[in-house]
């Protein structure tokens, strides 16, 4: 398994600064989401990196500040909430980037039991410091409930195709999830 890496996606995020606004400008008339991309808005570099992967790879991704930078984040009302609401209902997953600062924001778990609570479609996407690796990867409890998104060590081989993961004999490729596929066994060895 690769872990996305801080370095790697602050390296995507300042190199490709001009493609995050204009997959933003693309992405504003949106009214459906593949991806409701849950984060600390303290991981903002991290983010904007992995926004980019994703909607390279053609996925369209909803975040707050980019696609609704009009928010208050640190001010939630009942309209910043209904809005979030309404973003989190028309996105067919919830992917929670994980890091050291996901446990500080007060979005981060309201946002993951709205879902939960409705479509349970709730994946996690590990970002690393740069020395960690899966076995370094460990999740609280309920976190465990969902499973993590994997992006093999040897991508291309695979297609660069991201999976879904369960456990080492447990996963679907990513896009099959979205679609509501859940992991199942398989005998792909990508580890």
């Amino acid at each position: 398994m690769a872990l996305y890496t801080s370095s790697y996606l602050k390296n995507l995020s300042r190199t490709a600064t001009e493609n995050v606004r204009l997959y933003a400008d693309s992405n504003k008339s949106r009214t459906n989401f593949d991806i409701f991309l849950c984060h600390s808005y303290l991981d903002k570099d991290e983010v904007e990196g992995l926004y980019l992967e994703l909607t390279k790879m053609g996925y369209s991704v909803y975040i707050d500040w980019i696609i609704d930078p009009q928010l208050d984040r640190d001010n939630v009302t009942k309209e910043n909430a209904e809005l979030i609401r309404k973003r989190l209902r028309s996105s067919k997953t919830l992917l929670l980037a994980i890091s050291v600062n996901a446990s500080l924001s007060k979005w981060v778990p309201w946002e993951l039991g709205y879902v939960d609570g409705h479509t349970q479609q709730c994946g996690l996407v590990p970002i690393a410091r740069n020395n960690e690796t899966l076995n370094s990867f460990h999740r609280t409890e309920y976190l465990k409930l969902y499973p993590y998104i994997d992006k093999p060590a040897n991508h291309y081989r695979f297609g660069g195709k991201l999976w879904a993961v369960e456990d080492a004999n447990r996963y679907v490729e990513l896009t099959s999830w979205i679609r509501g596929s859940k992991p199942s066994y398989e005998s792909l060895n990508f580890y």
